[in-house]
């Protein structure tokens, strides 16, 4: 854990700020636009994933409810298509998760960039010396995200 410790007559000049990054990629336009576009780009893979687990439950509950009075064969059958089933779902469903994933990382580094440069537009027009993200408490009243935020939507 590192500890800042600034004495004499800089500590009484020193200029700090803070940006809360979660809520950069809550409130910016830029982060809502971002997950409106993955939102859109994922929703078919998403939806083919969801009525792929509804068959997936139909057969499962065909074979609870009918395993016994099904012949051998059609029994195996079942069981069969069944695990192939499941087998493919998993794989489409670990393929989706780190497709969303990659492009989630992507999109976040366009804005996280759009971000920073916000932020040291504002920490040079305003002299700071310091500014800190993600820190475990802070005074609200060096709370700048709002700005950031503000700047990040008048960005084009």
């Amino acid at each position: 854990m590192s500890v800042l410790v600034v004495t004499g007559a800089y500590a009484a000049e020193l200029k700090v700020g803070y940006v809360n990054t979660q809520r950069i990629f809550r409130d910016a336009p830029a982060a809502q636009k971002a997950a409106k576009k993955l939102e859109g780009e994922f929703a078919k893979r998403d939806q083919d994933l969801q009525r792929m687990a509804k068959q997936l439950q139909g057969l499962q509950e065909n074979l609870e409810k009918n395993s016994v009075t099904m012949a051998e064969s059609e029994r195996r059958s079942k069981e069969k298509e069944f695990g192939e089933l499941s087998r493919e779902f998993q794989r489409r469903q670990r393929e989706f998760r780190e497709d969303l994933n990659l492009r989630q990382n992507e999109e976040n580094a366009a804005v996280i960039e759009k971000a920073n440069k916000a932020i040291k537009q504002i920490a040079e027009a305003d002299k700071f010396d310091l500014i800190l993200q993600d820190v475990v408490w802070v005074s609200p009243r060096l709370d700048i995200t709002e700005r950031v935020i503000k700047a990040l939507s008048e960005a084009k």
